[in-house]
C-alpha cells in the first residue's frame, strides 16, 4: 500500500512538473481593503493556482527575518483556498497602529484525494526592500483627512495626477466613488484600467475604500466585482470610522429602470436600494456612526429634484434621502455627472450634496469642530471650497 501511495506521488509530481514550466509569481497587488480599527483585508493575484497567506510584524526595530511571524491564510470554512486571487482578512489588530506585512503564494501542482503536491513560493520582497506597511484606523484620532476621485473610466495617469496635486501621501485614506472603469469585461480590466496605477502609487500601504458606480455593474465580469473589492464584507454598502468622521458608503446601482433592454432582465437594483434603506435604519445603533462628530455619505449617483433626472437618481432621492435626512448626515459626496456641482441643503434634501467631476479630486480634512473641503482640478487649482461646522 505504501508503495502504491509513493508511486502515485511520483506520477503526480512528474505530470505536474511538465505543466509548471515557469515559477509562480505575484501578478497583481497586494492592495488594502476595508481597513478598520481592529482589522484589515489584503488582496493580491498570483499567476498560478496556489495557497496564499500574509505574515504580519509590528513596526519596530526588528528585522522581518528576526523571528517567525504569525501567518494568516486565505481560507474558506477552515480550508486553505487553492486560487489565483487571494484575500486575507486579519483580525484582532490594535487601533491607530502601523504594521509591516508580507504576502506569499505557494503553487499547488496537484491535489488528488488526501495528497497535495506543492511547488515554488512567490512572496513580496522584505530582503532588499522595506516591508510594506499599513496603519489601522482610529476612531479616537483627533482629526481625519482623505481624498476622493471618481469616473476615471480606464484613463491612464489621471489618478496619479489628481492624487499628487492633492498631496495624497499625508492623507489618512483614499476613496474611489465609482465608474473607475467603463465595463468590467475581465480581471485585466480592473488592473490595467486603474488598479495597477493605484497599487504602484499608494494602495499597498494606504487604506482605499470603493463605492461601486453604475459602470462597474456592466459586463460579464461585473458579478465578480466583490471578489476584488470589499471581498470579506457581507455587502458593498458599509460604514467605517476615522477620527471624528463616520463614512456611510452606499451602492446606488444602475441609472436606468431594471426593465431597460440594456440589462437583459438580469438586474433588481430597485430591490437592492430598498434593502439598503432598511440597513440605514439601524445606523443609529452602529458604533461607527454613534458619537461621530461628522457623518459623510459616499454614493456614486447624486439625488436631485430636477424633473429631468433618470430613474437611478430618482430612487436615490425617493429612497435614500428621507432616511439620510432622518439620521442627520452632514454631507453627501457623489460623482456620475462628469461635472462639478454643489447643492446647498433644501427642504427636500436637508444636507449639502457635492458632485465631483471626472477631472477633479475632493480633499477634506477636519480641524476641531470644522470640516474643510476643497475640490482641485488636474493642475491643482482650487475650484470649490467649503467649510462645515459640527452640529
Amino acid at each position: 500500500m505504501k508503495y502504491l501511495i509513493n508511486l502515485v506521488c511520483v506520477i503526480l509530481i512528474a505530470v505536474a512538473s511538465t505543466e509548471a514550466t515557469a515559477q509562480i509569481k505575484i501578478l497583481y497587488g497586494p492592495y488594502l481593503q476595508n481597513v478598520k480599527s481592529d482589522e484589515a483585508t489584503i488582496v493580491w493575484v498570483a499567476d498560478k493556482p496556489s495557497i496564499g497567506w500574509v505574515e504580519l510584524a509590528p513596526n519596530d526595530q526588528t528585522h522581518f527575518y528576526g523571528e517567525e511571524r504569525p501567518k494568516y491564510f486565505n481560507t474558506t470554512n477552515g480550508v486553505k483556498n487553492t486560487a489565483t486571487l487571494h484575500t486575507v482578512k486579519i483580525k484582532g489588530l490594535t487601533k491607530g497602529t502601523t504594521y509591516r506585512y508580507r504576502i506569499y503564494s505557494q503553487e499547488v501542482l496537484a491535489h488528488e484525494g488526501i495528497s497535495v503536491i506543492y511547488g515554488c513560493v512567490a512572496a513580496s520582497n522584505v530582503y532588499t526592500k522595506k516591508p510594506l506597511t499599513f496603519t489601522t484606523l482610529d476612531p479616537d484620532k483627533e482629526e481625519a483627512s482623505f481624498l476622493m476621485v471618481n469616473d476615471i473610466h480606464d484613463r491612464e495617469n489621471i489618478i496619479t495626477q489628481l492624487l499628487t496635486v492633492a498631496s495624497y501621501k499625508d492623507k489618512d485614506l483614499i476613496i474611489f466613488n465609482g465608474d473607475m472603469v467603463s465595463t468590467l469585461n475581465d480581471e485585466s480590466t480592473i488592473f490595467d484600467g486603474f488598479m495597477n496605477e493605484s497599487i504602484d502609487l499608494f494602495a499597498s500601504e494606504q487604506p482605499m475604500y470603493y463605492a461601486r458606480g453604475n459602470h462597474e455593474t456592466r459586463g460579464e465580469f461585473a458579478t465578480s466585482f466583490q471578489n476584488y473589492f470589499s471581498p470579506r464584507e457581507p455587502f458593498l454598502y458599509f460604514t467605517f470610522r476615522q477620527g471624528p468622521v463616520c463614512f456611510i458608503v452606499l451602492d446606488t446601482g444602475e441609472d436606468k429602470p431594471d426593465s431597460d433592454i440594456e440589462y437583459s432582465g438580469i438586474t433588481d437594483y430597485d430591490g437592492y436600494r430598498t434593502e439598503q434603506v432598511e440597513w440605514m435604519k439601524g445606523l443609529s445603533n452602529n458604533k461607527d456612526f454613534d458619537g461621530a462628530k461628522f457623518k459623510i455619505v459616499i454614493a456614486h449617483m447624486p439625488p436631485s429634484v430636477d424633473p429631468g433626472i433618470w430613474h437611478g437618481q430618482k430612487e436615490v432621492l425617493n429612497k435614500f434621502v428621507p432616511i439620510l435626512n432622518e439620521i442627520g448626515v452632514d454631507l453627501m459626496l457623489c460623482g456620475h455627472l462628469h461635472r462639478n456641482k454643489y447643492e446647498e441643503p433644501s427642504t427636500q434634501i436637508q444636507f449639502p450634496v457635492l458632485v465631483n467631476s471626472n477631472n477633479s479630486v475632493v480633499s477634506l480634512k477636519t480641524n476641531g469642530n470644522r470640516m474643510d473641503l476643497q475640490v482641485l482640478d488636474l493642475d491643482g487649482k482650487v475650484i470649490t471650497e467649503k467649510s462645515y461646522l459640527a452640529k
